[in-house]
């Protein structure tokens, strides 16, 4: 459930939309809600044909739906086209995290005298700016969180609390970056002499576009010559792994638990699901899908949906799965020398 800070009109909310409302366009709204918890000063939205049952007992003041769902809707009603669209905007409007939490610079922060500063920004409490940085205007830096040596952030950039921005990272414009998220920390370099391990000192940055969010306690690796590169748009949510000189694409997206390995690169508008792996030295080209769990080897050429893996089953059934599974090689031989033999 959200709540706004100021009292909305239904009619603020269809403006907002660009679309036309019925009903009352008076009705203060003040927040959002589900279709079965909605109050009647809550607007709900139905976005899943999954929660259409909920939609004729809604006691919500409005709701954004598609129009085909309209006739169904038993309170005023808001006809969008992409209802999760609608309900993404809107959800804006209701967001309870202010802008700036602190303007100016906190007494507890430290800040390098030679870092440079924009219009508005927000230093909160123990934070740390280290030399050279720039800070565009309106950037916020969360209580405890580290900006390392000559890092840009771009103007309108968020980072929660506790984000650590290693040396040379550069942030576009209007980025979120959640709270434990480690950006240009070391790629995983090593070279083995056959006694033991020699490290790879990592000399590349990292490079996020404009409008790219990061979740909570994933990790970007800088590039072990050349930068890693993340494009304009991409969401990565938590918890994700992006090896050093990885590239991802514009408008990609990527669910929890993602793990990319080195110098693999990922096309724009791919998605790839929970869990997903990437092996290095990878291509996948722009329009790519891989649902969750899956593990990919080789490149891939031809956009499309990708998978691999079983999906769970009981387990008595996958243990006789498993033995078929060891006997594949010697079926496909005995049925090749079948046919063989039909064929002389």
């Amino acid at each position: 459930m959200t709540h706004a800070s100021h009292h909305l009109t239904l009619a603020d909310i269809a403006h907002q939309l660009g679309i036309a409302v019925s009903g009352n366009a008076q009705q203060p709204i003040r927040g959002l809600a589900t279709l079965k918890e909605a109050q009647p000063d809550q607007v709900a939205f139905l976005a899943n044909r999954a929660y259409l049952k909920d939609l004729a007992t809604t006691k919500a003041a409005a709701v954004l739906l598609h129009p085909e769902h309209g006739k169904h809707c038993p309170v005023p009603r808001l006809e969008i086209d992409n209802p999760y669209l609608g309900y993404a905007k809107l959800s804006q409007l209701f967001d309870p995290l202010p802008a700036r939490d602190i303007m100016g610079i906190h007494p507890t922060a430290v800040v390098a005298e030679d870092a440079q500063l924009g219009a508005d920004v927000s230093i909160q409490a123990h934070a740390v700016i280290e030399a050279g940085v720039v800070l565009g205007d309106r950037v916020v830096i969360g209580a405890g969180s580290v900006v390392g040596a000559d890092s840009i952030i771009g103007e309108g950039t968020r980072l929660h609390a506790n984000v650590t921005l290693c040396h040379g990272v550069v942030i576009g414009k209007r980025g979120i970056l959640q709270s434990g998220c480690v950006i240009g920390g070391d790629g995983f370099g090593f070279a083995h002499d056959g006694a033991g391990w020699h490290k790879i000192a990592q000399l590349g940055g990292v490079v996020l576009g404009d409008d790219v969010e990061v979740g909570s306690c994933s990790s970007i690796d800088r590039g072990a010559l050349g930068d890693t590169v993340i494009g304009d748009d991409v969401k990565i949510d938590s918890q994700v792994q992006i090896a050093h000189n990885v590239i991802i694409g514009d408008h990609s997206a990527l669910a929890g638990c993602v793990g990319i390995a080195g110098s693999t690169k990922v096309g724009k508008h791919c998605m790839l699901g929970g869990g997903v792996g990437l092996s290095g030295h990878l291509t996948i080209c722009d329009g790519v899908q891989v649902t969750g769990m899956s593990l990919v080897t080789n490149s891939i050429h031809e956009p499309g949906v990708y998978s691999s893996g079983t999906g769970a089953m009981a387990n008595t059934q996958w243990r006789k799965n498993a033995v078929r599974f060891k006997q594949l090689d010697d079926i496909a031989k005995r049925l090749a020398r079948l046919e063989k033999k039909q064929r002389d």
